[in-house]
């Protein structure tokens, strides 16, 4: 079985069943309304919508995620997802400039596709992992609005939580 999905600009993508289930929001509404229609994602432009597509087509056999409550709980699984490496084909696939990467971001919540959410929140954090406060506000291109007397103020209490972090260690 297909699905027909209806992006915010109009294209039309025409997907098979267990591509389009890869989405939370897509399999509950064809569970609710069947597939006699295009399904529109009024928050999905059709570019970034063909390369979520190419995930969930490459993931389309992959476990179907649990529940909200068991994937964002503390489990031993959340924690192996967080310190897991990113499989080769992911990380190749999510190299890409920021703003598609945003938008495949925002198009993984929006579309409730849990492990696309996943690698596209590790790559982001991998990218700040190591980076100071500076070089990161550079990475994303990010204004200091702090007044200097912030600035020394979050500086003073960085450095009492590096000394606290240093004796509990």
């Amino acid at each position: 079985m297909t699905s027909v999905l209806l992006s915010s600009d109009g294209q039309t993508f025409t997907v098979d069943d267990p591509v389009a289930r890869r989405s939370g929001v897509i399999a509950s509404v064809l569970e609710d309304c069947g597939y006699d229609e295009a399904i529109p994602l009024l928050n999905v432009p059709a570019d970034v919508l063909a390369k979520v597509l190419e995930y969930c087509d490459h993931h389309q056999n992959d476990p179907t995620p649990p529940p909200d409550g068991e994937w964002n709980s503390g489990s031993a699984d959340l924690k192996a997802r967080r310190s897991s490496p990113i499989d080769p084909w992911d990380a190749q696939y999510i190299t890409c400039d920021q703003e598609t990467l945003f938008e495949v971001i925002q198009a993984a919540s929006y579309l409730d596709i849990k492990a696309l959410l996943d690698l596209g929140c590790k790559t982001v954090a991998n990218m700040m992992t190591g980076k100071s406060v500076e070089e990161i506000r550079e990475l994303f291109h990010i204004e200091n609005d702090f007044t200097p007397e912030e600035e020394d103020a979050m500086q003073v209490e960085r450095s009492q939580l590096e000394r606290w972090h240093d004796a509990v260690s």
